[in-house]
């Protein structure tokens, strides 16, 4: 019988030589290894394929999360050692922080206990405080990221320059001004109308929202023009109220007004319309004037109406005023940065104003702004800061007159005691001094641009002019895109409606006659 030999494979033959004893040396030092039967085990386990894939992208997932868990642990820990060094800082009575800063914070916190009312009872304010701030400034940043993201509407609309459009006349000085007409035509207008603009406006402003069926039944013809170096218009070397009072003048003889002509004064063009009354009253019939605008620095104000001035302007308006007045120069870098820096903004942040109720409705309407976008481009065509600080200096320098100087008082023909006694004992024809013509004012009551104050001086030393003053309006409600108003201001000017005038029956009046009413036969009769 023969013997069965197993043949044996070298692992099997070297356990069966030496019994393993489960120490292993290492460079490290000793530790425990694993036992054979482990070892063959492991050799004989099926690691291979997609059994081994799975189990090392499973170590690696168990491994991001415990590095995770780990770096939570760190910082949850960062947190209450660092939590813990103010607990001891501002715990501590003898510590530097509390010894410099805890009787302030005392009394700070001490004064604002009572917010602690408003939060639940069983919530500690030395946390909870901290957890509202925390989420007050995130709320915040993520609204500040969302209108950062948000550019579906275009925030803001660029200044776009349009083709010239004025009709142009040339003075006598070589200048030329560009105007425009509204309203009938000179060889029947009844009666014309002159128009000055106000600061950061043009020719194109007139009377904003007024209809040509409104002008056509007065019979009103309305000629608007750029100041120097506003819109289309040529600068002025060196002008001032005396050579604005002209240029109208001139203005007025160019476009055909061979009679008197009334002429109105919005805000800051009521300037060169009281210049108006100062220079050429004999050109005028009458002046109408819209919240007019007096030099603040006037020395003839009490202290009193120039306190309530003052008081209702922003401190950004107040600075204007007084570079205007004290640093000029100045002024470019601030317009150069706003309406002149080619972008389109707000009017009460470009005009240093804070508008009441009314007003702020009215410049949310579509047809305001788009005029007022019009008109701000055509007065900014130019480009230069210059006719903008001229304007806001004539506004508070020495305007050459003071407005009680248009008071209609008697004239004095000498002093002395003779002409006292000549003047006791003769009846000499009285003369008057002043601007004998009527003066109408508008003046809205909620008025922040030019206030209310400046109206009531206005009227203390101009006593003869006729204030109408509007309950709840502002700047801008009254005179802009309010039908009822203009059809109200026309009236009140004019009279009753009268059409304009026939060619034939203007051709055949006087050269200035003043007022002509034309009968239903035909026949002329003079109105007073």
């Amino acid at each position: 019988m023969s013997e069965v030999t197993v043949t044996k494979s070298w692992r099997e033959e070297l356990t069966s030589h030496a019994e393993d004893t489960g120490i292993t040396y290492t460079d490290y030092g000793i530790g425990v290894a694993p036992t054979a039967v482990e070892t063959m085990a492991t050799s004989f386990i099926g690691v291979e394929g997609l059994e081994s894939s799975a189990a090392e992208a499973e170590g690696f997932k168990e491994q991001v999360k415990g590095f995770l868990t780990a770096s939570a642990e760190m910082l949850l820990e960062l947190a209450r050692g660092c939590r813990d060094v103010v607990e001891q800082n501002l715990g501590n009575e003898n510590s530097f922080i509390v010894r410099k800063f805890g009787g302030p914070w005392t009394k700070v916190t001490s004064r604002l206990s009572f917010l602690n009312d408003y939060l639940p009872e069983d919530r500690d304010p030395v946390h909870a405080w901290p957890v509202v701030f925390l989420v007050f400034i995130l709320a915040l940043t993520a609204l500040n990221v969302n209108d950062g993201q948000d550019s579906s509407v275009p925030l803001i609309k660029k200044v776009y320059i349009h083709p010239p459009s004025a009709s142009h006349i040339q003075l006598p000085d070589g200048r030329n001004i560009a105007y425009h007409e509204q309203g009938v035509p000179a060889d029947r207008a009844r009666f014309s109308l002159i128009a000055p603009h106000s600061f950061l406006s043009s020719r194109l402003a007139g009377i904003p929202g007024v209809k040509a069926s409104l002008l056509e039944e007065f019979g009103v013809r309305l000629v608007t023009y750029d100041l120097p170096g506003f819109g289309e218009s040529d600068p002025h070397p060196s002008r001032n109220l005396h050579s604005s009072a002209m240029d109208m003048s001139y203005i007025a003889d160019a476009v055909g007004i061979s009679d008197k002509f009334w002429v109105m004064g919005y805000s800051g063009g009521s300037i060169h319309a009281w210049a108006a009354l100062r220079y050429i009253p004999d050109r005028l019939a009458g002046a109408t004037m819209f919240a007019p605008m007096a030099n603040p620095y006037e020395l003839t104000m009490t202290k009193e109406e120039r306190q309530r001035t003052w008081e209702k302007w922003t401190p950004r308006r107040k600075l204007m005023y007084f570079l205007a007045r004290r640093f000029p120069r100045f002024l470019a870098f601030f317009y150069c940065r706003s309406f002149l820096s080619g972008k389109h903004g707000q009017l009460d942040k470009w005009l240093s104003v804070s508008l009441g109720k009314k007003d702020r409705a009215l410049l949310e309407e579509p047809t305001f702004e788009a005029l007022w976008q019009r008109d701000v481009e055509e007065s900014v065509r130019q480009g230069n800061p210059r006719p903008f600080m001229e304007e806001a200096v004539l506004q508070v320098s020495n305007w050459g007159f003071s407005l009680a100087d248009l008071q209609v008082q008697k004239k004095h023909k000498g002093k002395g005691i003779l002409n006292w006694i000549k003047s006791m004992y003769s009846q000499p024809e009285m003369e008057l001094i002043g601007f004998l013509n009527p003066i109408h004012i508008w003046q809205g009551m909620d008025d922040r641009v030019v206030p209310p104050s400046m109206t009531d001086y206005v009227h203390r030393v101009l006593p003869g002019a006729t204030i109408h003053k509007l309950s709840g309006e502002g700047h801008f409600s009254y005179f802009c895109f309010c039908d009822e108003c203009h059809r109200q201001i026309f009236s009140t000017l004019f009279g009753a409606p009268q059409g304009p005038f026939s060619v034939n029956v203007k051709a055949n009046l006087p050269p200035f006659a003043e007022e002509v009413e034309e009968s239903d036969d035909g026949s002329l009769t003079a109105m007073h």
